[in-house]
This record gives structure tokens, C-alpha cells and sequence, in this order.
């Protein structure tokens, strides 16, 4: 075989699918497979305007948190909590091993330390000048 490097600043989804595509059929033959299946709580405003929510999916029994913005006029009120609270059950009942997340130094560490979460990673200097966490809470303890 014969292989050649290309490189493109413009990859297309099509090509983003045939990189993955092999990676799935490792992964699917490593570990039996998984579908992810996305969740969110959403925040709405009284015009009924999605203002902020949490987003995540629940794959390979780890429930992951991709996004959680809380409006800044709702901010210490417990509206952070409350969609925490929701996610923790919701991978509870899923039977999830935990629960994983990324933030910024300038975002939220505190708040994911003081809900239980422990940090499991860091890349200095990105963006450069902050930091980048990675957290987790184990739900189920591992043997």
C-alpha cells in the first residue's frame, strides 16, 4: 500500500467522517461499543428564550459535560447547582461510572471543585496566559 499525506485548511464533515470512521471500528472492537446519547437541561427566560442549560452525553457510562452556562443575572441564585444536581442524577440513573468536564481558570474551577469534582488534568497557557482543567466525580468506585 501506498500511502500520502494531504493537508487541508477547509476539511469538509465528509472528511471529518472518513478519519473517524476507522477510529470507531477500533474503538467499537476494543471496548463492545457505545452510542452516545446527548442530554440537556435548557434555561429559558419569561419570553421563553433559551438563556443558558447545561449540555452533555452519556457515553461509555461516563455522563460528559460539554457545555453549562448559567445567565449572569441568575448567577449564586442556584440555578448552577440545580442543573448539576439534575446531570448527577440523571448519570446516577444511567448507571454511569462519573461524570467528566473541562473549564477554564476563568470560567468555573471552584464551583465543579465545590460540587465534588476533582481535577484530573491541566494544560498551562491555554489560551496562553490561563489555564485549562480537566475535572471528574467518580459515582461508582472503582475495584
Amino acid at each position: 500500500m501506498t500511502l500520502r499525506i494531504e493537508r487541508t485548511d477547509a476539511p469538509t464533515d465528509e472528511q471529518r467522517q472518513a478519519i473517524l470512521a476507522p477510529l470507531r471500528a477500533y474503538n467499537i472492537a476494543q471496548t463492545g461499543g457505545s452510542a452516545p446519547e446527548p442530554v440537556a437541561w435548557l434555561v429559558r427566560d419569561e419570553h421563553d428564550e433559551i438563556v443558558g442549560g447545561l449540555y452533555g452525553r452519556v457515553f461509555f457510562r461516563w455522563l460528559y459535560i460539554e457545555l453549562l452556562v448559567v445567565p449572569e443575572q441568575a448567577r449564586g441564585q442556584g440555578t448552577g447547582s440545580e442543573l448539576m444536581q439534575m446531570a448527577e442524577q440523571l448519570a446516577r440513573e444511567k448507571d454511569c461510572v462519573g461524570i467528566w468536564l473541562d473549564t477554564f481558570d476563568f470560567q468555573a474551577p471552584d464551583f465543579y471543585r465545590r460540587h465534588g469534582f476533582t481535577e484530573c488534568g491541566k494544560i498551562e497557557d491555554y489560551p496562553p496566559g490561563h489555564q485549562r482543567f480537566f475535572f471528574q466525580k467518580r459515582l461508582i468506585q472503582a475495584d
